[in-house]
């Protein structure tokens, strides 16, 4: 009787974990057949999958610990707070736990021998840390999360992703000439530009005036097509990093 009472739960559940995973699946799979001249190994893709897992684990840690030493020195309804929180402490926090799990399993592996190699790496790790995190948001918020965040924040780290990979791709080709301090200046960039654009995302989502829906709306249109652009440019002139 038990097991009976208990599938509803359990196929609800399924049901959640699903909405929640399906937008991530979707564009991990666009910008890895994107990749026309040599696609990485499954082995590698899914080291970039867990990566994006422990990448959620260490930015929840770091977002804890900062977002309490924050609230000690800075009031919490202050707009300063808020500036501090998401352009700081969340933006930072979560994209450099990103790059550091994806650069670990990437800068030196022989796989990563072509540009747009870099936007393939970075978009996976985004993403598989916004299913890890959207499945968790799904579970303590319902359903209706999922069909919020399938359209606002999986894009969004698919977005930050791009951004990062670019630069990240750039970096390693810079690198490979021996060029050494354009590989430290683009790397910085791979962090700086995505957090950037993170910590205005969450922003503009919080902002308490009227008519912010409609720009955050904006903001993201017009972040996805910028992203998809360059998807599509990266794809198309990609080449072998040796060149």
């Amino acid at each position: 009787m038990l097991f009976f009472l208990m599938q509803p739960a359990v196929m609800y559940s399924g049901m959640l974990v699903a909405a929640a995973a399906i937008p991530a699946v979707f564009l991990m799979i666009k910008v890895y057949r994107s990749d026309r001249l040599e696609k990485e190994s499954p082995y590698l893709i899914k080291k970039l999958i867990w990566a994006g897992l422990f990448s959620v684990l260490l930015a929840l840690v770091e977002e804890t610990v900062l977002s309490f030493v924050l609230g000690i020195f800075v009031p919490v309804e202050s707009p300063l707070y808020n500036i501090i929180m998401f352009f700081v402490i969340v933006a930072f926090a979560e994209e450099t736990s990103k790059y550091l799990f994806m650069y670990r399993k990437t800068w030196k592996n022989p796989e990563f021998n072509c540009q747009y190699d870099g936007v393939v790496y970075a978009v996976i790790t985004s993403l598989s840390f916004a299913l890890f995190e959207n499945i968790t948001y799904v579970i303590s918020y319902g359903f209706g999360t999922a069909l919020i965040r399938a359209v606002t924040a999986i894009p969004g780290h698919a977005c930050f992703g791009v951004f990062m990979g670019v630069f990240y791709g750039i970096a390693k080709r810079c690198d490979y000439r021996g060029n050494s301090s354009g590989a430290s200046f683009f790397k910085c960039m791979a962090i700086l530009v995505p957090a950037l654009l993170h910590g205005a995302y969450d922003y503009i989502a919080t902002m308490d005036v009227e008519g912010d829906d409609w720009s955050f709306i904006v903001f993201i249109i017009i972040m996805f097509v910028i992203s998809y652009i360059l998807i599509g440019k990266q794809a198309k002139k990609d080449r072998p990093i040796i060149y």
